[in-house]
């Protein structure tokens, strides 16, 4: 603090970390209040319920003894305490133990409540497989057509390149018309008027099977006519050089 006469400098650390409790019985007062809720809580009478559940768990504790009726036959009976029911000794020890039912619900609900408790879990996990069955069918079905479509693509574009080479050998050669009009590569009327064909009747097996039987008939003629193998994009000096020399007349030959 600051001596006398002196004013005290408010921007100093002592001004301000002192702090005025403003409420200093507050925390002593809610500290009563609860010592004095649990001691009304203590004094409050048991009820019924609790009742009935202390004295059944405090007879339940209790081994049954020669002045319970039941226990009294079974010892004239032969039974030792400690020892299993039965000839041989071999049954329970210990009594059945007492389940109490608590709820308002009838007799057999609990086990209707459990059996249809089982039959969601069941219907969960058949839903749940289907589910998987279903993603796998989508997956396999995405596949076979990703494959499909990727072979269209591949046959199509060897079928292109087919055309192309037959148009150049053939005008090299002095021939103006091609054998078959799509052994050259097609104009922009022939694609439009294959393409409306193609919507109106052909299917998409349809048309991968038609461009198979061009590609094979084309890459025949090429290699029949000039010894040339799109594949190996070469001409062959003859018959016996193509055979001895080229894997094959197909794209899969040259993998």
């Amino acid at each position: 603090m600051a001596a006398e006469g002196e004013e005290e400098d408010y921007m100093s650390d002592a001004f301000i970390n002192f702090q005025q409790d403003v409420k200093p019985g507050l925390v002593k007062v809610e500290k009563s209040e609860r010592h004095h809720e649990k001691k009304v809580e203590q004094k409050k009478p048991p009820t019924r319920v609790n009742r009935e559940e202390e004295r059944r768990d405090s007879m339940l504790q209790c081994s049954l003894g020669s002045d319970n009726k039941g226990f009294a036959l079974l010892q004239k009976m032969g039974y030792k305490a400690g020892r299993g029911l039965g000839r041989n000794e071999t049954g329970i020890i210990e009594p059945i133990a007492l389940e109490i039912k608590k709820g308002r619900g009838g007799i057999g609900h609990e086990r209707a409540k459990k059996r249809k408790a089982e039959e969601r879990m069941e219907h969960r996990k058949q839903m749940l497989q289907v589910k998987r069955q279903a993603e796998k069918f989508a997956y396999n079905d995405y596949r076979v057509r990703f494959r499909f479509k990727k072979d269209q693509n591949q046959m199509e574009g060897d079928l292109r390149k087919s055309q192309f080479a037959c148009q150049q050998l053939d005008e090299k050669k002095g021939i103006d018309i091609p054998e078959q009009t799509w052994y050259w590569v097609p104009t922009d009327q022939d694609e439009e008027e294959d393409d409306q064909d193609t919507n109106q009747d052909d299917q998409d097996i349809g048309k991968i099977e038609a461009t198979e039987e061009k590609l094979q008939a084309v890459t025949d003629y090429l290699r029949k006519t000039y010894f040339y193998c799109i594949w190996c994009a070469i001409s062959y000096e003859g018959k016996e050089d193509l055979s001895s020399n080229c894997p094959g007349n197909c794209s899969a030959d040259h993998c």
